[in-house]
């Protein structure tokens, strides 16, 4: 059980409904468009297992609201090159970049960022920290170790980094690819993460000859750091001491933004989007978002279901079809030919039925939820142009997608 789970107040528990908060199509599918029409949206996050188009999905929602006349800032925390790729970025870091090449005439703007970890840790530690205790928490080992690979970082920086660009008011929306796995729903539990760590028992054992009755824990804190001088070495124990009475000082800035960050999440101008393939297990995982998404009480947009293979129009009984195969594969080049294209239409037919199953079994579990699915191109998209079909995809899912 995670943290959430442990410590999430009551109302925040039991929740079995997602909270939807999108349009709908008249057919009931999910409205991209009215989403991203919606001036009351001011934040959308893509979550969804790896490879799904989750990165793709998120660009080209991105290019398609700034196409539509709104200042938009995508955000991916995805260690991939591909947003920088498909946009003709040849980098993408730390600071919004401005795309250019789209559409402006509808007064829109589109600026891409790539999450850098440190980068981010170490601006935050700048911003509230003196520039003595800065410099003493930035050259500090420690500290250098956790800003770049501690569990739980990348997700709290996340939440930084969203914090200060919604702050800045610059973009009117704001869309966040998250990373490729489950831990892309962790920058939820980034506020107890950072808690657990700062105010833990190991924290508060090496923060108590600073703040504790000296008499009562020299002795107990003498013996135990014997023990750990021995496991990590007397350097390593100094490093975290250090760092420790250094960032404390910090830690409930630190927390105070996680939570407001995590209340804007939660708030009415935030939606989430569900990104996966029609596959067994990445239906599994949408399901896996989804239940979490309604347990934290989460805004949430819809599933899209990307690289949907679409069945042929027209009545293909698969035993008649087998049979004619082998019938025409003893005749002549030609109706060999035949052979083979029946035999592919056969397959695809085959393909769809079972998407199509696993789409039906989604919506059975989560009747509340709203789809949007988007057919499978032939290549892989890797610029502004497929950026703008695949948008063009999620805002038509029907008749347009042939």
């Amino acid at each position: 059980m995670n943290a959430r789970a442990r410590t999430a107040p009551p109302e925040r528990r039991g929740r079995s409904h997602p909270r939807v908060v999108a349009p709908r199509t008249r057919e009931g599918s999910l409205d991209i468009d009215g989403l991203l029409a919606d001036r009351s949206v001011g934040i959308i996050v893509c979550c969804g297992s790896g490879g799904v188009g989750k990165t793709t999905t998120s660009a080209a929602l991105a290019m398609r609201a700034a196409e539509q006349g709104r200042a938009v800032c995508v955000l991916t925390i995805d260690p991939a090159r591909r947003l920088a790729q498909s946009m003709g970025l040849t980098e993408l870091d730390n600071t919004p970049r401005a795309v250019d090449g789209i559409d402006a005439s509808g007064g829109g703007s589109l600026d891409a960022m790539m999450l850098d970890m440190k980068r981010t840790f170490d601006e935050v530690v700048e911003a509230h920290a003196t520039p003595d205790k800065a410099a003493q928490i930035l050259t500090n080992p420690f500290y250098q170790a956790l800003s770049s690979s501690f569990a739980g970082t990348q997700e709290y920086m996340a939440m930084e980094k969203l914090g200060q660009l919604h702050a800045t008011g610059q973009w009117d929306l704001i869309i966040v690819d998250t990373p490729p796995s489950r831990s892309a729903l962790d920058f939820l539990d980034a506020p107890e993460r950072l808690s657990s760590l700062l105010d833990g028992r190991f924290i508060k054992l090496l923060l108590a000859p600073a703040k504790g009755p000296a008499k009562l824990l020299t002795a107990g804190f003498g013996v135990v750091t014997g023990a750990i001088k021995k496991v990590l070495g007397a350097q390593v124990l100094g490093d975290v001491q250090t760092f420790v009475a250094a960032f404390d000082t910090l830690f409930g800035g630190f927390r105070q933004r996680a939570e407001a960050t995590y209340s804007l999440l939660k708030a009415d101008g935030t939606a989430f989007l569900v990104i996966a393939a029609p596959e067994p297990a990445a239906m599994r995982e949408a399901s896996y978002f989804v239940e979490r998404l309604a347990g934290d009480g989460m805004p949430l947009a819809g599933l899209v279901v990307n690289r949907v293979h679409d069945d042929v129009p027209g009545d293909l009984d698969p035993t008649e079809a087998a049979a004619a195969i082998r019938r025409l594969r003893k005749g002549s080049d030609d109706e060999r030919r035949t052979a083979d294209l029946l035999t592919v239409r056969v397959e695809r037919s085959g393909t769809a039925a079972r998407e199509g199953r696993q789409r039906q079994r989604f919506s059975k579990s989560h009747p509340g939820v709203p789809q949007v699915p988007v057919t499978a191109l032939a290549g892989d998209v890797h610029d502004l142009a497929g950026l703008r079909r695949i948008g063009a995809l999620l805002a038509r899912p029907t008749a347009d997608q042939g």
